[in-house]
């Protein structure tokens, strides 16, 4: 059985930015594994794990008019920010997040990919939980997401590039906690890692 998220943390779901590497006719966000949407499996799994306050931070495409509640199989809300400056890389839209995270006066942020649809809801569970400053999910000992961000950290993370929290875990290795999870935080960032995906759930098309 799972166990609701803490109340003072937030999840934040990145899905802003351009998927550029994938080759197929529509954006990887949109494209299709058992029926649903590549960012509707990530959500969906985000949603099971019951977060308080779940945002969701869109860019290059506007997924707002898809984001229907009726899809998704919880009764679990969430809020959709738009990120005008998603083409300035992937801080920009963390940062967004991190923003709507302070204005709840949240003591924490967990922070995952809308491209890594294996991302189950005990990852962020178990993730969320951690008391440490900074803790990661990993899968057969690799690191992935998502991530937990304690507040004495968010005005550490770049404002503009593509860096995320990645820098962190260079700059503040002691105060890391790796949180061991099921499922997988594959990216789909091509059509043969959407191939991959897609046989994870048994995809009959893949």
């Amino acid at each position: 059985m799972l166990v609701n998220a803490q109340p003072s943390t937030v999840a934040i779901l990145l899905a802003a930015g351009g998927g550029t590497r994938f080759a197929g006719a529509e954006h990887k966000l949109t494209a299709l594994i058992s029926g649903r949407a590549v960012w509707a499996w990530s959500l969906q799994h985000l949603l099971e794990a019951e977060f308080r306050h779940v945002v969701v931070v869109t860019g290059a495409v506007e997924l707002n008019s898809v984001f229907d509640s009726s899809n998704f199989e919880t009764k679990s809300a969430f809020t959709i920010v738009h990120n005008p400056r998603w083409q300035s890389g992937l801080a920009s839209s963390l940062q967004s997040g991190i923003d709507f995270a302070r204005n709840l006066d949240a003591q924490a942020v967990v922070i995952g990919l809308a491209d890594q649809p294996a991302v189950l809801a005990t990852a962020w569970l178990s993730v969320a939980a951690s008391s440490a400053p900074l803790a990661v999910a990993t899968y057969n000992g690799v690191r992935g997401n998502p991530v937990r961000l304690h507040a004495e950290l968010w005005q550490l993370l770049p404002q503009t590039g593509d860096d995320g929290a990645r820098l962190l875990f260079k700059s503040h290795r002691d105060l890391i906690e790796e949180i061991p999870c099921s499922g997988s935080a594959q990216d789909v960032d091509t059509l043969a890692d959407l191939a991959s995906v897609q046989k994870m759930f048994g995809d009959k098309n893949a």
